[in-house]
């Protein structure tokens, strides 16, 4: 793969298959429901979409829902990418359809990686969580028969008010569960989602330090979603940590200011932030392209034009990959090339996709200076 810019290509690539699903989520952005929709792209559609993806540099590509097994061609679709050596991973729902015989399915197709979601350490917690009795124990039923099938496992959390207390019980059950991958979601207010269900601002300062801090002695790698603004506390920490070293903090603004954070800021990944329509992009079970599942603000369809030009054509997109058109706060921090906070939180809260992340309790230097004078 050629070095990636976000201005051309994405770094991941969602593409909802369907919004089917047995489960009824609190914070399900999909508002999934129990029937497939009818007009749901096609087979032929979907091989002529992935065919745009592996176009566009070949970015990752997460078939999520809904639940992805509730579309019989799951695994068609799915071989389809994998002969184009597109990488693909999938996020099903824990339902009586993740089945031996499925997982089995999707490692002989070849699929890299398997996501499962599990909110609380607890069958009460989890359980309330997903609005369905039953899913954290069919879900660590699942979990048991990845393992025997050898395939890496990446668990998927959202915080919210109902399980923030009990981060580190996370922690131990997901060293027990032996994942390679905790991606950590914050939760954004849409769909089912509410502001209720959500954290404090200064709650997510809170667990964006103690992610850091875990995130240094655990044997399995941290991720947030929905939490750009953890970039910047992982880089502040840093700061600290070389405090001493000469030109330590010129190197880490410099790396910020240039999005070269590959290598320093503890993520490892992609070679810089990724943000809702800035090295992401997502697909609608009907086609339908969004900056990300959780920014509902619509760019284009893809059976009416191509998914790679409508990412790289698309005003909506091009304003929101540019951190110097943000406003207020987020506008002028020293860090919004490498942050740029949740567009979608941004929007869910405000109604618009470029003002302040509501969610951030940083001050910038721009703005501390401003009222020290």
């Amino acid at each position: 793969m050629k070095p990636r810019d976000y201005n051309q290509d994405p770094f991941i690539v969602i593409w909802e298959l369907t919004r089917a699903c047995q489960l009824k989520c609190l914070h399900c952005r999909a508002d999934a429901q129990y029937h497939r929709h009818p007009l749901e792209l096609t087979y032929e559609e979907g091989k002529r979409l992935i065919d745009d993806i592996h176009g566009m540099n070949n970015p990752m590509l997460v078939f999520t829902g809904g639940d992805p097994l509730m579309r019989p061609d799951v695994f068609d679709i799915a071989d389809y990418a994998v002969k184009k050596c597109v990488r693909v991973s999938m996020t099903p729902s824990a339902t009586p359809n993740v089945t031996k015989e499925a997982m089995n399915k999707a490692k002989q197709v070849g699929l890299s990686r398997w996501a499962f979601s599990l909110d609380g350490h607890n069958a009460e917690i989890h359980d309330h969580f997903r609005g369905t009795s039953g899913s954290f124990d069919l879900t660590m039923n699942a979990i048991k028969y990845l393992h025997e099938l050898e395939m890496p496992l990446q668990i998927n959390t959202v915080i919210s008010r109902y399980n923030v207390d009990y981060l580190e019980d996370m922690v131990d059950l997901m060293k027990q569960l032996d994942c390679v991958l905790w991606s950590v979601f914050f939760l954004v207010p849409i769909g089912r989602g509410q502001e209720k269900d959500m954290i404090s601002p200064a709650e997510h300062e809170k667990v964006f330090r103690w992610l850091y801090q875990t995130s240094k002695h655990v044997p399995f790698d941290i991720k947030t979603t929905a939490g750009q603004h953890y970039r910047r506390v992982v880089i502040q920490n840093k700061i600290r940590e070389d405090k001493g070293k000469e030109n330590s903090v010129i190197h880490y603004q410099d790396a910020l200011m240039n999005g070269k954070t590959g290598s320093i800021d503890g993520l490892g990944r992609a070679p810089k932030g990724v943000n809702d329509g800035n090295g992401f992009i997502f697909i609608s079970h009907t086609g339908d392209v969004y900056p990300s599942g959780l920014l509902p603000v619509k760019v284009g369809n893809v059976r009416e034009n191509a998914l790679s030009n409508i990412y790289r054509e698309s005003q909506v997109l091009k304003d929101l990959r540019n951190p110097d058109k943000y406003k207020g706060k987020c506008g002028v921090c020293e860090f919004r090339h490498v942050c740029g906070g949740s567009r979608s939180r941004a929007y869910a809260v405000t109604g618009d996709y470029l003002e302040s992340e509501p969610y951030c309790v940083y001050i910038p230097k721009a703005m501390r200076q401003k009222t020290r004078h």
